[in-house]
């Protein structure tokens, strides 16, 4: 709940509700999931496939704590009523037409108080077999960082590893084309793990939704078959990757993926071409790397992007600073890569040769 605002209180409800345990392993058993909370609340984080449909905006809620504090909870209470009352009735109005008696709704809020009972209340009265989420998102997302602690440890991961550049993040769209399974962590935090990973006008997810996103994934994958994964750092950007995940990809066998430096130029001109075309965002971009390479450097860096060398810069970046960083890192945190140099995968960059390369990769018989 965000810090402040008004929840109305809970109250017992002869509704039939479900442990968050339960509904985690359930959830694709229900009709819809609904989110009875606000838009911002909702925003931040919500359970898979779920819709928003508030009890209370977050105008309302506003609304609703201010009558609590400057005049009564029974004020309060009033009001909010009404407005729930009145937002439940668009809801059904919008929502019902198609719904027939066997829709089987997931109702949450907060903390499974009054904002889902009252809405599950009015569902379960017209006939649907409505569900509330015992504890509500409070709850869910308890379960979630649980079971991040835990489910990682069940798959059998092999980590792509290679410079910057190698084509990592498209050997993996590859290798799910041809049927495998992956976790593609950086899709999942929208950023693709450098100073220049966070495409401008973008935005990162939340990290309560980055869990989500990662939880539901791995939730969805079959434990006897391995899945494959981009060698990351603990941060994706701003975000944490769940430790217990991080841990068993650092124990887990690597592959190494190889493709020749002017290629690998050419890959990252294309990747990031918005970098190309607004040359002020890419020498804006480059600010961050001051402290760590120092103001001539980088300076200099800036000065031939804007002469148009663009290409020359990104080359420089990859031979000083980004392939002694990665390399150094990788043997830091992800040993087997120096093990398996039989796994090592080398492409010319083309189409064919990365279908090619995604299938060598899945036969590869490397054990963990």
């Amino acid at each position: 709940m965000t810090r402040g605002a008004y929840e109305l209180p809970t109250v017992a409800m002869p509704l039939a509700s479900i442990d968050a345990a339960s509904a985690l392993s359930r959830l694709d058993e229900f009709s819809t999931v609904i989110d009875a909370r606000s838009e911002s609340e909702f925003a931040e984080d919500h359970l898979p496939s779920a819709v928003n449909w508030p009890s209370l905006t977050d105008v309302e809620r506003a609304e609703v704590g201010t009558l609590h504090k400057q005049m009564s909870a029974f004020d309060a209470r009033k009001r909010g009523a009404g407005l729930v009352a009145a937002n439940i009735a668009r809801h059904l109005e919008r929502e019902m037409a198609d719904k027939s008696k066997d829709w089987a709704p997931l109702v949450y809020c907060w903390r499974g108080g009054k904002r889902s009972g009252s809405l599950a209340l009015v569902l379960d009265q017209i006939g649907f077999r409505t569900r509330v989420l015992a504890g509500g998102y409070r709850e869910y997302r308890r379960a979630v960082v649980a079971a991040l602690e835990t489910l990682p440890a069940a798959f059998a991961f092999r980590v792509v590893c290679g410079p910057t550049g190698s084509g990592k993040s498209r050997l993996l769209q590859a290798i799910a084309a041809e049927g495998a399974q992956v976790l593609d962590l950086e899709a999942l935090a929208n950023h693709r793990g450098s100073v220049l990973g966070l495409v401008p006008g973008s935005s990162q997810p939340s990290q309560k939704a980055f869990d989500t996103a990662v939880w539901n994934v791995l939730r969805r994958l079959d434990v006897t078959r391995p899945v494959f994964v981009e060698s990351e750092s603990k941060k994706i950007g701003d975000l944490r990757v769940p430790e217990a995940l991080i841990a068993r990809m650092r124990t887990s066998p690597c592959i190494w993926l190889e493709l020749a430096l002017d290629r690998r130029v050419q890959l990252l001109l294309t990747e990031y071409e918005h970098f190309v075309t607004d040359i002020e965002a890419f020498c804006g971009r480059l600010d961050a790397l001051r402290e760590l390479r120092g103001r001539e450097v980088v300076g200099g860096w800036q000065a031939a992007a804007r002469r148009g060398e663009v290409a020359s810069v990104v080359r420089d970046l990859l031979v000083t600073h980004y392939d002694p960083i990665y390399r150094q890192s990788l043997r830091r945190n992800f040993p087997q890569v120096e093990a398996r140099s039989a796994a090592a995968l080398d492409w010319d960059g083309s189409v064919p040769a990365l279908v090619a390369t995604a299938r060598r990769a899945i036969a590869d018989p490397i054990e963990a």
